[in-house]
């Protein structure tokens, strides 16, 4: 096997880690936050793939332009779930919660389906098209273009999270949401601010998702099985921890298809998974 076609599967795993890692660290905020899994963090990602396709379809906006507006959009999406459906639940048993964010996942596939078909849609001939060749190595631009920006993200959300008065009450919020409340941080606001970065990531994210991938209402759902691993490996609640196992699993899972074989990639995925956890229950970084 020649060294180009390593190095070849090493940066795709490294681009599309960045995209696990982004989905991931909005399910992992969350978490942090509240300690409630968002069992629709896939349909979340997939709403805001069919929103970069429309506002192409619809407005001819390339998705490089509709990104500020989708990212919006989920966001505010965030802060109407969690006022409409998650701060009822706080208070119930942990079935309920889990139930409360599971239905919304199978609602919101149901309502795709029923909006949009089943179909398989793609966004033609976006502004970062075609592939950049260094040697034997043959890097598409949009894969390069979505994980420059999903790295970027992640720079703005550490510097945000870690230095800057709302971030710290964030932290500490995840910390002891009783004691910060003590302390005179507005906690509700905190849970409310949670969900919107956590969605305006995903809808990042998904909005990068449509330059080169396929749209259709089930598209979430192997990101999200993913982006749980991804939480699970790198911890519940770190930000790092998210960056660090999407890079791996990305790696992981690339070098897995080429050394082994495609079919097996996912197993590997998961074995990683489960090697980590026994060892580290808490993940690679556990709570920020």
């Amino acid at each position: 096997m020649s060294r180009d076609l390593i190095i070849q599967a090493i940066v795709s795993g490294i681009l599309m880690g960045l995209i696990y890692a982004l989905v991931a660290v909005g399910l992992s905020l969350i978490f942090g936050l509240m300690e409630i899994v968002n069992f629709a963090h896939g349909e979340f990602l997939m709403l805001a793939m069919f929103a970069a396709f429309w506002f192409w379809a619809l407005a001819g906006l390339d998705p490089l332009l509709s990104l500020p507006f989708v990212a919006a959009i989920l966001a505010l999406a965030g802060v109407v779930v969690h006022f409409g459906i998650i701060r009822p639940l706080l208070k119930a048993p942990m079935l309920a919660q889990v139930c409360g964010t599971f239905g919304l996942a199978v609602a919101l596939r149901a309502m795709a389906q029923f909006l949009w078909t089943p179909d398989f849609r793609t966004i033609t001939n976006p502004w970062i098209a075609g592939r950049v060749q260094i040697g034997g190595i043959f890097i598409g631009q949009p894969q390069l273009m979505a994980g420059a920006i999903c790295l970027l993200s992640f720079v703005a959300l550490w510097l945000f999270v870690t230095r800057t008065e709302t971030g710290l009450g964030l932290q500490a919020t995840a910390q002891d949401r009783q004691a910060a409340a003590v302390m005179g941080i507005p906690t509700e606001r905190m849970f409310a601010l949670g969900w919107a970065i956590g969605l305006g990531c995903v809808g990042v994210a998904g909005t990068l998702l449509s330059t080169f991938f396929y749209i259709f209402p089930d598209v979430g759902v192997n990101f999200a099985l993913l982006a749980f691993v991804t939480v699970a490996l790198g911890g519940f609640g770190s930000i790092l921890g998210s960056l660090v196992a999407g890079l791996l699993i990305g790696l992981v899972e690339s070098l897995g298809g080429l050394l082994l074989d495609p079919s097996y990639k996912t197993v590997i995925v998961f074995g990683l998974y489960l090697a980590v956890v026994i060892v580290r229950p808490n993940g690679l970084f556990g709570r920020f």
